[in-house]
């Protein structure tokens, strides 16, 4: 059995993983979908001051209060700047990191540091106009995503905090020395924000490279072969 942690991406929330329970505890493991401070049903919270820091600080707890020991720690699109940080203070307890169509978090650099320029300039203009200068509104899913999910999804789906993307990243070590897979979904958006971090990993030494005929959520959109490829790396097939 294996112990599955997710930190989840931007303006989501551990809820919108609902499809991947029932998948991975039918092949034997455990999936933990805590939600970052400020969203979802912790949206209650937001508020101007949650940054980066934060949402670590939110799965180092989970990690701690569950006492979770050889997690699998899967990070989603900017959660995977959450999971770097989290590798970074325990390593102890991480058994590999797995980065789902992800930014993979570098130190001292932050979340708008490592998109292209217009992206990071669409999202602090959107704070500015749309959310009182520290709310970014969320970006649009995915176009495959199904109506039903989109009516599912979208009302829970919140701004996000923008200390959580202008904090840069502190690392004790510049480098981790975990086992580190990156799944690159495949199916891209317009602006692809994750195909550098897939190139790079792809052709670096020590990373597992693989790819999902799938968009950017496939937890969503193809739960269930991203169940199967998660079984397979904790696996090791």
């Amino acid at each position: 059995m294996a112990t599955f942690l997710v930190t989840h991406g931007a303006w989501s929330a551990g809820f919108v993983w609902k499809k991947m329970r029932p998948l991975l505890r039918e092949k034997g493991h455990q999936l933990f979908t805590p939600s970052h401070t400020g969203l979802g049903d912790r949206l209650h919270l937001a508020n101007p001051a949650i940054d980066l820091e934060t949402h670590i600080s939110d799965i180092l707890a989970v990690l701690f209060h569950e006492d979770l020991h050889d997690v699998f720690l899967v990070g989603h699109s900017y959660g995977g700047i959450v999971a770097t940080g989290v590798a970074d203070r325990a390593p102890g307890r991480i058994a590999e990191i797995i980065y789902l169509d992800a930014i993979i978090g570098e130190a001292d650099k932050s979340m708008f540091d490592l998109v292209a320029p217009d992206i990071r300039q669409r999202w602090q203009d959107g704070a500015r106009t749309h959310g009182d200068g520290w709310r970014i509104p969320s970006n649009p899913l995915p176009p495959d995503t199904s109506a039903e999910d989109v009516a599912w999804i979208t009302p829970r789906r919140h701004p996000q905090p923008i200390k959580t993307f202008s904090q840069a990243l502190r690392l004790g070590v510049s480098e981790t020395h975990l086992p580190r897979t990156y799944i690159y979904c495949t199916r891209i958006a317009p602006s692809d924000m994750f195909g550098p971090f897939a190139k790079r990993t792809r052709s670096t030494y020590g990373w597992r490279y693989l790819e999902m005929d799938a968009s950017h959520s496939p937890h969503v959109t193809a739960p269930d072969v991203l169940a199967v490829v998660l079984h397979g790396i904790a696996n090791k097939s």
